[in-house]
């Protein structure tokens, strides 16, 4: 097993080195694609299992929409077209043929070119919204809660396993309503899901917070996002939600007779999370060692190894883990039993910690004289002898503990990377040097936006809802301005 290159040494080779050796994801033969393996799309499963189940609390049913999008429909509300038109894949034909002056290889037959372009969806507000028109006609039709579990692709010239890659998997809100009012409690309400899935289940601290005009979705009036922060100090957008306001609905003609027999455009939202969430969770809590994850997320949360040298040995203990097991299973943690004998102790030991098992058990002839087992902490590399008759209860204690660990050293490195700054030399030093969130004025215009982008790379991630009001300087223009946003380096 290689060792993994040191996340000081050169972060992006440790992310992607883990990535690979903890089984997680590779690249495919297809350029920018991956292949999920078992594991990661396991923790995937996880995430979607409890997103899911919170959307369903909220009143929202899960339904499906086509993969391909007509390009007339996907024109029709234009900046929407206009904001992802460079990373559309196009479908132009639908059969192939041989090549008669290649044998054995296919050509497309120029015959088979389709009436329309088809766009393979990158987002599908379209396709969704011309649906709609045929949905509603009388606000007893409203509002449409749905969500669609789906891939989509995005064109990415420059690709990182789960971070940015030309296909990816990701569910999709989209939502109809009567009124502004609603919608806007809709496209909130749904932020709020995010940042709890995120802090509870993720253990990633997250800042709510608005993005600015041309940091917004392509066809939103306004879109609020959550923004976590990476151990290496760049932040990452994990998760958004858009007020689309009327948008799609002018652009594809959708309106409802109202309780005073009016008609009206019907009000819009959508949101959405993807797979970059492992990214996000991989670089939030991970180490030089291999994953860590939050024992709510883990596919495995106790992993029992036996430790033995004869097949005696390991009867008796196989006996003993027999009953754990079963005592395991019956609270709900998720354990493994691990005897096979393909590989010795010390190799199962590092492999479990590459993966961020968060509980360990060895278990070895001694410890079943002494009635005890060695349990390892994956989060501390802390080890203690527990004995059997209450070791279920005590882990089942420890898993929680730490979960709420992880959560603690993440928000504790959050909360000591933000920094407020007051001029431009400061802004560039913490940028340059400290990295994390840089607090600061900004005169609310895009020119400003774009060449402090220009000069630093670091990218306004978000106007916090709870930002207070506060009279100040914008740190490169000097122009007046009356509340602080966030700055950083992302992803």
């Amino acid at each position: 097993m290689a060792k993994l290159t040191s996340r000081k040494e050169d972060y992006s080779k440790w992310y992607n080195e883990l990535v690979i050796q903890a089984g997680l994801a590779e690249n495919s033969s297809v350029r920018g694609c991956m292949v999920i393996k078992p594991y990661g799309y396991a923790i995937w499963e996880r995430m979607q299992q409890r997103m899911d189940g919170m959307f369903k609390e909220t009143g929202h049913e899960n339904a499906y929409f086509p993969l391909f999008v007509p390009k007339s429909l996907f024109e029709a509300e234009e900046k929407n077209a206009e904001g992802f038109a460079k990373e559309c894949a196009v479908v132009t034909h639908y059969r192939l043929k041989n090549d008669p002056d290649k044998p054995g290889k296919l050509m497309v037959d120029p015959e088979a070119k389709l009436e329309e372009e088809l766009v393979v969806r990158p987002t599908s507000e379209a396709i969704i919204w011309n649906t709609y028109k045929n949905w509603i006609q009388s606000f007893r039709d409203l509002p449409i809660l749905l969500n669609q579990w789906a891939n989509v692709v995005r064109w990415e010239m420059r690709t990182r396993l789960f971070l940015r890659t030309a296909e990816f998997l990701w569910q999709e809100g989209h939502t109809a309503h009567a009124t502004r009012t609603e919608a806007i409690e809709e496209t909130e309400k749904m932020l709020d899901v995010y940042a709890e899935f995120t802090e509870g289940f993720m253990k990633i601290p997250v800042i709510k917070g608005l993005k600015t005009p041309t940091e917004r979705f392509a066809g939103a009036d306004e879109t609020y996002c959550i923004e976590a922060l990476m151990q290496d100090g760049k932040a990452l957008q994990a998760g958004t939600s858009h007020f689309l306001g009327q948008n799609f609905a002018k652009a594809f003609d959708v309106k409802f007779t109202n309780s005073e027999g009016q008609q009206e455009y019907v009000w819009a939202t959508s949101w959405g999370t993807s797979t970059r969430l492992i990214g996000a969770l991989i670089m939030s809590h991970s180490d030089d060692k291999g994953l860590v994850l939050p024992p709510e997320l883990a596919p495995i949360q106790i992993v029992i190894v036996p430790i033995y040298f004869k097949d005696e040995q390991l009867a008796a203990i196989d006996e003993k883990v027999q009953q754990l097991l079963a005592d395991f299973k019956k609270i709900g943690v998720r354990v493994k039993y691990d005897n096979s004998d393909k590989q010795k102790p010390g190799w199962k030991f590092n492999e479990y910690e590459l993966k961020g098992v968060p509980l360990r058990i060895g278990i070895g002839p001694r410890d079943l004289e002494n009635n005890q087992a060695e349990i390892a902490r994956r989060d501390t590399g802390e080890k203690q002898s527990v004995g059997f008759d209450n070791i279920v209860e005590f882990c089942e204690n420890l898993l929680n503990e730490i979960g709420d660990n992880i959560y603690k050293k993440a928000l504790d490195f959050r909360n000591e990377h933000i920094t407020s700054v007051d001029n431009w030399d400061e802004f560039v030093d913490v940028i340059e040097n400290k990295g994390g969130f840089v607090s600061a004025h900004w005169d609310g215009t895009d020119e400003t936006e774009e060449k402090i982008k220009e000069l630093t790379k670091a990218t306004i991630r978000c106007i916090p809802l709870d930002n207070p009001l506060e009279e100040g300087k914008c740190v490169l223009s000097g122009m007046p301005s009356k509340q602080r946003v966030l700055f950083a380096k992302a992803y």
